[in-house]
């Protein structure tokens, strides 16, 4: 996923490596937290790999400042990771919500439904945190009060997510 953040906050605009860690951070880093020792080898990485280019310009104080910026080649790459998530893209809700920030890049609305549709089919299967006999336990059934919270707060969240799911696909394929 931080390779994801890296394409889609480069796509935006050009910008340099403390202000994109400074992004993913608000996106992300209250649960993934992002360190300099994932980020600038990762930044590396795509540079490689002709996704990045980066140049020096003076920075506001003395020390120059590496602006990163999108090639065409990491353009390509940021479009096909939108239209083609992974399963744990999908399934996970911190990778969602990542994916779910840069979807806006997919030009095709139909694409763009076709992920939310996948998002919405894993959240109407029947799943819990917990198991009884191989069923999902559902919250009226845990007798312990933590648990219950547990279930409760997901079944909410996850009716307000299908709903606005759905509502998104309803728009999309408009």
């Amino acid at each position: 996923m931080l390779e994801l953040s890296i394409l889609g906050f480069l796509s935006e605009e050009p910008l340099h490596g403390y202000e994109l860690k400074e992004r993913i951070k608000a996106l992300s880093g209250h649960v993934r937290p992002v360190s300099d020792g994932a980020l600038y080898p990762a930044i590396t990485r795509m540079v490689a790999a002709g996704k990045l280019e980066q140049h020096t310009e003076p920075g506001s104080s003395a020390a120059p400042r590496r602006i990163l910026s999108l090639t065409e080649k990491g353009r390509a790459d940021l479009l096909e990771r939108l239209r083609h998530p992974k399963d744990t893209e999908i399934t996970d809700q911190v990778r969602f919500n990542t994916l779910l920030a840069f979807l806006r890049h997919l030009p095709d609305r139909h694409e763009q439904a076709a992920v939310l549709r996948r998002r919405l089919d894993f959240l109407n299967t029947p799943a819990s945190f917990f198991y009884r006999d191989g069923r999902p336990v559902r919250a009226e059934e845990s007798g312990d009060l933590f648990r219950r919270g547990m279930l409760r707060v997901a079944r909410a969240t996850g009716e307000a997510e299908r709903a606005w799911l759905t509502e998104a696909i309803e728009q999309l394929e408009r």
